[in-house]
């Protein structure tokens, strides 16, 4: 499952000076400062997400995760803001001391519900604001999700569980007897024996239902929602609470599964199934679709579901669109077949009238207005990404960061118009950096299709002064180095080291019509690679502050295969590589990885039935024509990209002669996270680069 205003004048001024080969706008960040942005400023900065609008519109609710440095771990915690009140100071209503997330109002607005470990196992928590915190659910086991009925008669909550096991506590009790065996070899009888970090223990995410009783704690034997289907909800490794719902008058729950009888490594077909909240046989509503069907939602009166589904079997990147099914004939009206963006999250209005979404749209994640009855839509915010939502009475409060900002809380109203900041976490902070100008441009690529790119400035730039380049490529494939504050790779960490950031949206990238992103297809180092060199050329031409002489590339996942792939055919163009996490043997790969309907789908079909395919665009046939040094990165827990590959990319160029170095990370998985990790992560790349340009 997968894990900005852009208005139509907007849109149309980009389009013509696309077709004309005209550079954005620059957009300027705050020069207070002369001490450049820092990887050891990125690590300590709060992250904002998860917010949530009381039903009334008058407070918001979101998570805030601030930085230990010295345990090296994030904290998590529920603040909670005036929606209104001028300068309004958010009040911390959660303890530091436990993790806590996932915020979520009542039906009538009396309490907010969380989720926290502080009782020493992650479990529900409510809260009356200005009260003391009451523990909801007391289980032998982890929660992973929840929701709330609307009638606050009910939670429903998502754990973990041996499918044999006919309660909670069973799972508990052979899980501590496991702990405690002295054997520790575990037979297996299907693939999935492992999934992005974590090796399987045999059990699954299921939905319960639990009653509440008059005091609002948990009370009575939990009902298993999703019993005798073999699959999780939510979803692993990515899924959340927006793959169950709960229908307006608590009677009902949706929930997606990909209950598949065989062949879940191979398998996109999630389907929506509808159950009573008491219990019953589940009823599968998407049973004719053989791809995805995915979040679904309710109507705020409860006639309509809502739901995302992609029309092709196989394929992760496919287009999602918005599907209604009347709930009384089901009957199915996809909504926004004929709209040639692809649908991350949605939520509904409070009138029903309108489904407000987010998508990537031109390097930017705008929120977009879309009519229920026509499927017209309308971009609501502006230039940005727009990374969570909520949907209060008159106006949407959503989180949005930029190239140049991390995520902060925003309003708008539903026709758009001028958002109001809500919060302004890390202003001093950042106050007392310098950050990196950055600008979007347009070239000519491979068809000569129009292709997207941004630049971003060194934080200390001088207009006489030339500075090497951070060619950043993007991990996906089907993804996109957009308008956004990354937190792994992070412009702003390259550009407070002096360096010119370029990066490309090539041939694959999300956000341009899903005709371009199926362009990457069965051509990982066709276009893509095309589209490198020109979009290269081009930013060196736009942006003559850019040292062509003095580049190094950079990628993780699909943006190390690349980086692999330009080792052996571009060697000559850059003074350095870096690989994050990338593939070096595709026919290895496809059977040491987990998620097999990736490469099937990329490299059309199983290797045994397509080695051609697999062999087109292949590093490790390459190794011969590499010279370029080259720093190799990867994770002990990576099981998307295992590690054997990022060891082979190094003993290759060890064997070659090629200068290289190996950073390896015994508790990362594909991405890097820890703190101090991630510091040792950017020193580690900043002084390799360093090393072999002229700085």
């Amino acid at each position: 499952m997968r894990v900005h205003r852009l208005t139509a004048t907007l849109a149309l001024i980009v389009s013509v000076a696309a077709a004309a080969g005209v550079t954005a706008n620059a957009r300027s960040v705050p020069a207070e400062s002369t001490t450049p942005f820092s990887v050891q400023d990125l690590v300590r900065l709060a992250r904002i997400s998860e917010a949530a609008v009381s039903p009334d519109g008058k407070h918001v609710a979101y998570t805030l995760r601030t930085t230990d440095m010295d345990a090296n771990r994030g904290r998590t915690a529920i603040w909670l803001i005036d929606a209104h009140k001028r300068a309004a100071s958010p009040t911390r209503i959660t303890d530091l001391e436990a993790n806590s997330s996932s915020p979520e109002w009542s039906g009538d607005g009396r309490f907010l519900y969380y989720l926290s470990n502080r009782s020493g196992s992650n479990q529900v928590w409510r809260i009356a604001p200005g009260g003391d915190p009451k523990q909801v659910t007391a289980l032998p086991l982890e929660v992973g999700s929840f929701h709330v009925s609307p009638k606050n008669d009910r939670v429903f909550v998502t754990v973990e569980v041996f499918a044999d096991c006919a309660t909670l506590a069973c799972t508990k009790e052979r899980l501590d007897t496991t702990a405690h065996d002295r054997k520790h070899g575990v037979v297996y009888d299907k693939v999935f024996v492992r999934h992005w970090d974590t090796w399987s223990d045999g059990r699954r995410s299921r939905l319960f239902s639990i009653p509440l009783d008059a005091s609002g704690a948990a009370d009575g034997t939990p009902v298993n929602l999703s019993a005798g289907l073999d699959g999780d909800v939510p979803s692993k490794p990515f899924g959340g609470s927006e793959d169950f719902a709960i229908s307006p008058d608590g009677q009902l729950a949706a929930f997606s599964i990909r209950a598949v009888p065989e062949g879940e490594p191979w398998s996109t077909n999630f389907d929506i199934y509808l159950v009573p909240a008491g219990g019953g046989e589940p009823r599968n509503l998407t049973a004719d679709n053989p791809a995805e069907d995915e979040q679904p939602a309710f109507s705020p009166d409860g006639t309509r579901l809502a739901y995302l589904a992609s029309d092709r079997p196989g394929f992760e990147s496919d287009r999602l669109h918005l599907v209604l099914i009347d709930l009384k004939t089901f009957a199915k009206h996809p909504l926004t077949q004929n709209w040639d963006r692809s649908v991350g999250s949605f939520r509904w209005s409070r009138d029903g009238k309108t489904l407000f979404a987010g998508t990537d749209h031109l390097g930017q994640h705008p929120l977009w207005a879309i009519d229920a009855a026509t499927g017209r839509a309308a971009a609501i915010t502006g230039d940005g990404d727009v990374e969570g939502f909520s949907v209060g009475p008159k106006e949407i409060f959503y989180t949005q960061s930029t190239l140049a900002s991390p995520a902060n809380l925003f309003s708008v109203g539903f026709d758009g118009g001028k958002p109001r900041q809500i919060t302004r976490i890390n202003q001093e902070e950042l106050a007392a950096r310098r950050l990196g100008e950055y600008q979007q441009f347009t070239f000519a690529g491979a068809n000569n299709d129009n292709v997207f790119g941004y630049v971003v400035k060194p934080a200390n730039f001088k207009r006489d002064q030339k500075y090497p380049v951070a060619f950043l490529i993007h991990g996906g494939p089907q993804g996109s180095m957009a308008n956004v504050w990354h937190w792994r790779w992070n412009a702003q960490a390259f550009a407070g080291a002096g360096y010119g950031v370029v990066m490309v949206d090539f041939h694959g990238s999300t956000g341009y019509g899903q005709a371009f992103t199926d362009s990457i297809s069965g051509d990982w180092g066709g276009k893509p690679l095309e589209d490198l060199k020109l979009g290269l050329a081009a930013a060196l031409t736009q942006f003559p502050w850019l040292d062509g002489n003095e580049a190094c590339a950079l990628g993780g996942s699909y943006g190390g295969f690349m980086v692999n792939w330009i080792a052996g055919q571009w060697p000559d163009r850059f003074k350095c590589l870096v690989s994050h996490d990338g593939i070096f043997d595709q026919r290895s790969m496809y059977y040491s990885t987990e998620e097999l309907w990736f490469p099937e789908w990329e490299n059309g079909g199983p290797e045994y039935s397509n080695p051609a395919g697999y062999a087109k665009f292949n590093p490790v046939d390459l190794v011969a024509k590499w010279k370029t040094p080259m720093l190799v990165i990867h994770g002990q827990l990576d099981y998307r990209v295992p590690y054997a590959q990022g060891l082979s990319v190094f003993t290759a160029l060890q064997r070659r002669g090629v200068p290289s170095e190996f950073l390896y990370f015994p508790d990362e998985n594909h991405w890097v996270l820890k703190p101090a990790n991630s510091i040792q992560w950017y020193d580690t790349t900043i002084a390799w680069m360093n090393r072999w340009t002229r700085h």
